[in-house]
């Protein structure tokens, strides 16, 4: 589908323009409603792909075995750029999840299991859980200076000398929104979840060691499929 445009060459003369309603940048698919539906039906499109190619590849499947060629070569296509596309509507969410599921399932001895006890298995967080961690991770960039860029659509919300009364020291200021989708943008989606963090997980002195602090300030997250607990 397209939409018409209409532009004024040098000669006064009428040209069409056709701009689709969809359009790819960096590997990312947008829409004009910035919702990334059809970038979440690609991705998972491509990461199912990838797991049948598995399943017909390998006639002996172990737990081992698939979880290195899952965490190689089908997650990252559903967590490539989702700082950006990440997603806010329910059935984006459950289809992105159902690849893992899938890719869990695929293991005959815990075929039985339910989905929380076969990433308990196989020592896998869900994917809800990953899109945090990273979403927290650009933010401690941001913060600490990581990033070669102005950080005011994240500001600081301190009070005098950087002290506050509740929480740690670097928590963020939430702006209003309008709109679901400009909620879902990671200057807002971040910061209540950020502010609830710990002193000792913000104030880490590198990524690495962040990385550590967060996974076990959050280790009850791990596994969870709500994204209300989120």
């Amino acid at each position: 589908m397209f939409r018409l445009y209409t532009m004024l060459d040098h000669s006064v003369n009428v040209n069409f323009l056709e701009a689709p309603l969809l359009e790819k940048d960096l590997g990312i698919w947008s829409d004009p409603s910035l919702k990334f539906s059809a970038h979440v039906t690609n991705v998972v499109n491509k990461a199912n792909q990838i797991l049948g190619l598995i399943r017909r590849s390998f006639t002996y499947m172990d737990l081992s075995l698939i979880k290195t060629l899952y965490t190689a070569l089908v997650r990252p296509h559903l967590e490539y750029g989702n700082v950006v596309w990440h997603p806010f509507l329910k059935k984006d969410i459950e289809l992105l999840e159902s690849v893992q599921h899938r890719a869990s399932k695929m293991i005959p001895s815990l075929k039985h299991l339910c989905y929380e006890d076969r990433l308990k298995a196989m020592d896998l967080p869900t994917l809800l859980y990953r899109r945090l961690r990273g979403d927290t991770i650009e933010t401690y960039k941001y913060l600490h200076g990581e990033y070669q860029t102005d950080i005011s659509f994240l500001p600081l919300r301190q009070s005098n000398n950087g002290v506050t009364t509740r929480g740690h020291c670097l928590k963020l200021m939430k702006k209003d929104c309008k709109t679901a989708v400009r909620a879902n943008f990671l200057s807002y989606r971040i910061v209540n979840f950020w502010n609830s963090l710990r002193e000792y997980a913000v104030t880490a002195d590198s990524v690495n060691t962040f990385k550590g602090r967060f996974d076990k300030c959050c280790s009850h997250l791990r596994i969870s499929t709500d994204a209300n607990d989120f």
